[in-house]
């Protein structure tokens, strides 16, 4: 029960932060997706491979948890906590 209540505090206060975003996640968030679609353009066209499609939309997903605060080690505790 502890475990679900941690977990349903955490996904509360992940929602509610969402919604906060300062100008510079937002800018953050922009660029990621740039990157994304960028990403699979290139794929499309034959430029990359999928596999380097996916680690440059890994290499973005990572600068948009940094610019949110959401790293592994905070995230890591996070997951830690709720098991």
């Amino acid at each position: 029960m502890k475990k679900l209540v941690a977990f349903a505090s955490a996904a509360a206060l992940g929602l509610a932060l969402t919604a906060c975003d300062s100008p510079a996640e937002e800018s953050a968030e922009e660029q990621a997706e740039a990157v994304e679609d960028q990403a699979d353009t290139m794929e499309d066209q034959g430029v990359i491979t999928d596999t380097q499609e996916d680690q440059m939309e890994m290499e973005a997903d990572a600068m948009e948890d940094s610019a949110e605060g959401d790293t592994d080690e905070v995230t890591g505790e996070l997951e830690d906590s709720t098991m």
